[in-house]
């Protein structure tokens, strides 16, 4: 296991009525190349009362990815984007110097019908000189990402470079997000196609590395310089991610993210004292943690 480094399960939590599953950060692994956040929603059966409503809160100092592989999601934010997002497209929102967002389940779904929700909630840290930038949201629909197969697994680029390809997600820095599905074993080569730290994501199935076998609900965090050997179990479900690390420590409160400490005091100030950027149509508020 010493190329491997570690292996992090899932830990349970509740937003609301729906089960979220943390990944990161980990005590012993703040970070994955820029990556600070990833939580696993679902896979959970919504309807008859029971749906997703992430009440208006604050960002600073990264961009948020969401990535859906069942169900969908209804985006709205404080620079007036109003967004669905559908499974296997990509809502990036760059928080800069602030911005607040909700999620919820789109009106449409919340009817007699039970249906399910599943996918990932994931921070992107921003470099430290872009920290401050103007806020944006961009969408990306599942088929602009690109696609290919290669001995029985199916790739999805979902953002930054891999495998020679480069995903349509305006990141700003080297980092990459894959989605691999396979139907029978298939062995995996990481090394020359992915640059930077890596974490191995089994969304389902399961994988054989280093000859230790790994399930669901895990990820694997390694150096691609020096991965071993990786074989997927048939019918599984990975994501990659990773990139370069940055030279300075990120510190996180909350939804706060930044190098600098003294920024996320001002941040959890103005979402006090409400002077934070706030959305127009929406007076939902959840209150900074501890109050």
């Amino acid at each position: 296991m010493s190329n491997l480094g570690l292996i992090i399960a899932e830990r349970s939590r509740d937003i609301g009525d729906f089960l979220v599953g943390r990944l990161l950060p980990f005590r012993k692994k703040r970070m994955i190349g820029p990556f600070t956040f990833i939580d696993h929603m679902g896979p959970t059966t919504l309807g008859n009362g029971t749906y997703m409503d992430v009440d208006q809160h604050p960002h600073i100092g990264l961009a948020t990815l969401t990535f859906m592989l069942e169900g969908e999601l209804m985006h709205e934010d404080s620079i007036g984007t109003k967004q669905r997002i559908q499974p296997g497209s990509v809502n990036w929102m760059t928080a800069g110097k602030g911005v607040s967002h909700t999620e919820r389940t789109p009106m449409d779904l919340r009817g007699g019908e039970t249906f399910v929700a599943h996918g990932y909630q994931i921070w992107v840290a921003l470099p430290k000189e872009l920290e401050d930038m103007e806020p944006n949201f961009h969408h990306i629909p599942a088929s602009e990402l690109p696609q290919w197969e290669d001995g029985g697994a199916r790739f999805t680029l979902v953002a930054g470079e891999g495998y020679g390809r480069t995903s349509p997600v305006p990141v700003y820095s080297p980092l990459f997000m894959v989605s691999i599905k396979n139907t029978e074993a298939y062995s995996l080569d990481v090394q020359g196609n992915l640059k930077g730290e890596i974490g191995i994501c089994i969304v389902t199935g399961g994988i054989e590395a280093c000859g230790e076998k790994v399930g669901k609900g895990n990820i694997l965090v390694s150096k691609v310089s020096d991965t071993c050997t990786i074989t997927l179990q048939p019918n599984s479900h990975l994501l990659l991610f990773g990139g370069e690390p940055f030279p300075e420590e990120r510190h996180i409160y909350w939804n706060f993210v930044s190098a600098s400490r003294t920024k996320i005091e001002a941040a959890k100030k103005a979402w006090q004292e409400k002077s934070f950027p706030m959305m127009e149509d929406d007076d939902t508020y959840v209150p900074l943690p501890g109050l």
